[in-house]
């Protein structure tokens, strides 16, 4: 993807409803127990999940020192992008409607794909997002759309009802009450994964009554 190679790791329930595609956020990656928890509960529900890692190895490293290229959306939603281009034409995933998930910087990332692929991104979910940091890009946003967000995380849920507000798809804000940034409450991410599922699901699925 644009003379990178990333990390990826592909799952494929039999007789899936859909894909969807992790957007990971500042710091984290395809191994985070967080993503994984949420990737499994995915599948659970019989949807094929892509946990890719948007940086590569020496990138991270990077990152790590500078915490600058979490925040370069532009090479995020390039690399995001690709991606979803490669599902499209995967012989594996090329009948699966995409949808993509979208944590922290990662949200922002999984926006602005979501507007250059208005055809391919069929749903979207922002767990804790920073959707502001899609810009002018939420405007063409035509993805179904739920921005999660913590009760106690105050200033993420100002910026993600701002960035609500600014939207014209079909969208929901839902507060989970008592839940911070990461979702580390009991439970919490729980039902993050749950939401998320329902979802995609209700989106995705092509055989589903339409919501």
């Amino acid at each position: 993807m644009g003379g990178v190679s990333l990390e990826g790791d592909l799952a494929v329930p039999s007789g899936a409803h859909g894909i969807v595609v992790f957007a990971h956020g500042s710091g984290s990656g395809r191994q985070s127990p967080r993503n994984q928890f949420v990737a499994q509960v995915l599948q659970r529900a019989g949807l094929a999940t892509m946990l890719l890692d948007l940086l590569t190895m020496d990138e991270e490293a990077i990152d790590v020192q500078s915490m600058a290229l979490r925040f370069d959306i532009d090479l995020l939603a390039q690399r995001l992008t690709g991606t979803v281009d490669w599902l499209s034409a995967n012989s594996d995933t090329r009948e699966l409607r995409i949808g993509l998930f979208g944590a922290s910087t990662g949200a922002a990332a999984a926006l602005v794909t979501a507007g250059r692929r208005p055809d391919l991104a069929r749903a979207l979910v922002s767990r804790g997002g920073r959707p502001d940091l899609a810009a002018d890009a939420l405007a063409s946003v035509r993805a179904p759309t739920l921005l999660i967000v913590g009760g106690n995380d105050l200033e993420v849920l100002r910026l993600n009802r701002a960035a609500y507000a600014r939207m014209t798809v079909e969208r929901q804000l839902v507060v989970v009450p008592g839940a911070t940034h990461l979702f580390e409450e009991p439970g919490t991410l729980g039902d993050v994964a749950r939401m998320a599922a329902d979802w995609f699901l209700a989106h995705l699925d092509a055989t589903a009554a339409p919501p």
